[in-house]
């Protein structure tokens, strides 16, 4: 309990803890397992790994920095996704190329002038190896670099090997609607339930399966990982998989909250609990929160708060907002995604003047009905169409799932 507290403490202030003092280990991650024991399909290759800060063992140490000391790879290359090879890069913020400090590799972006490998970035690699935590949510960036870096191994006729790694909100939960393909996008790369409950190397087999990619995919699986475990139950040291998700409750409310997003509401960016709370400058946030308090919704209840903006990239820069902030009750009944449009919803009746959509919101949702449903006032038709979808991706999963 002490080292659980100690971490809870550094998330709160947006640290990372110290590489050095992990949690009691229980999942060893696929790149441990991948050191252990070589897969022939690497033996010879040349190397090009796509990784960022998430890409650590136990002990905190950089996937890059294992692999190029081991004498069983040959490291040619790293390919950075949004937020940079080191994860510091802003949202949305173009990620320059380049060249890593510590062991002199080329750095290539996959968040600059292109989103997937090129010929040219491949034309020293032999295989490509995948090593970042994504948070479980296919609005996430990652999940979309993964599919395109596979698209591009098979093109070339390269092995792609997946480091697999734990679903920090569990691969129990799937919820949320398919993506209609018309509104593919990076943010909604594929046809997938919103919060998929998937592992990244289930995810990757998923995707060569249903959408026919046909990469020679190796997954190296964990060892220890269960489909109910959260990831503060793994043992695994938290590292920020991008700079606005500091802490598990982040990611837990991110499925939900990520919608925010497509308002002009805040999202919490700028802020200490970013996807954790909202607010505007016009906000009845004590209003708000109680009629959301008297839906008792299950795993969830809501505090009105105030807050400072201090990001001038986020909405409302230099402003101190009335806000709603989500707190976690029960995180397994906990469904963030209904619960965070019922939130959207109820603002929208109560300032009808003053609350706006933003063009991005479709994209998010991966349809055009949710606004229709909002402002119709049919919410509950379409989360139950929803669960249905969720329902039928968690079949469509099954023959994919590894654990």
């Amino acid at each position: 309990m002490r080292g659980l507290a100690v971490l809870v403490a550094l998330s709160l202030c947006g640290c990372s803890p110290a590489p050095s003092t992990p949690a009691p280990a229980v999942v060893r991650p696929g790149v441990e397992m991948l050191l252990e024991s070589p897969p022939a399909v690497l033996r010879g290759k040349r190397i090009g790994l796509i990784t960022n800060a998430t890409g650590v063992d136990r002990r905190g140490r950089s996937t890059i920095d294992l692999l190029a000391a081991s004498p069983d790879f040959h490291l040619v290359a790293l390919f950075g996704p949004e937020h940079g090879i080191r994860g510091a890069a802003a949202p949305g913020e173009t990620v320059a190329s380049g060249r890593d400090e510590k062991t002199g590799l080329p750095i290539y972006s996959l968040y600059g002038a292109t989103r997937k490998p090129t010929p040219g970035m491949l034309r020293d690699v032999d295989a490509l190896v995948y090593d970042i935590q994504d948070v479980g949510v296919r609005q996430y960036t990652y999940v979309s670099t993964l599919g395109l870096a596979m698209q591009a191994a098979a093109e070339k006729g390269i092995p792609f090997v997946v480091l697999d790694r734990p679903d920090p909100i569990t691969g129990r939960i799937v919820g949320g609607n398919i993506l209609d393909p018309k509104f593919g996008s990076f943010v909604g790369l594929y046809p997938i339930a919103s919060r998929y409950g998937m592992t990244v190397g289930e995810l990757a087999r998923f995707y060569n399966r249903e959408f026919g990619i046909h990469a020679q995919l190796t997954v190296v699986r964990m060892e220890g990982w269960k489909r109910g475990m959260w990831y503060d139950e793994t043992g695994l040291p938290w590292v920020n998989p991008s700079p606005n998700i500091r802490r598990l409750e982040a990611a837990i409310d991110y499925p939900g909250t990520v919608f925010l997003e497509g308002t002009n509401l805040s999202e919490g960016r700028g802020t200490e609990f970013p996807f954790e709370q909202t607010g505007a400058p016009w906000l009845d946030a004590g209003a708000v929160a109680r009629e959301m308090n008297a839906m008792r919704l299950p795993g969830i209840r809501f505090e009105a708060v105030r807050f400072s903006v201090d990001s001038a990239a986020a909405k409302y820069p230099g402003q101190t907002l009335p806000g709603v902030r989500f707190v976690i009750t029960d995180r397994d009944v906990y469904r963030p995604i209904p619960t965070t449009l019922r939130l959207i919803d109820a603002i929208r009746r109560r300032h009808p003047d003053h609350f706006r959509w933003s063009g991005t919101l479709d994209r998010l949702a991966g349809t055009d009905r949710l606004t229709k449903a909002i402002e119709a006032g049919t919410l509950p038709r379409l989360f139950a169409e929803w669960d249905r979808e969720a329902a039928r991706f968690r079949r469509m999963r099954a023959a994919d799932l590894l654990y």
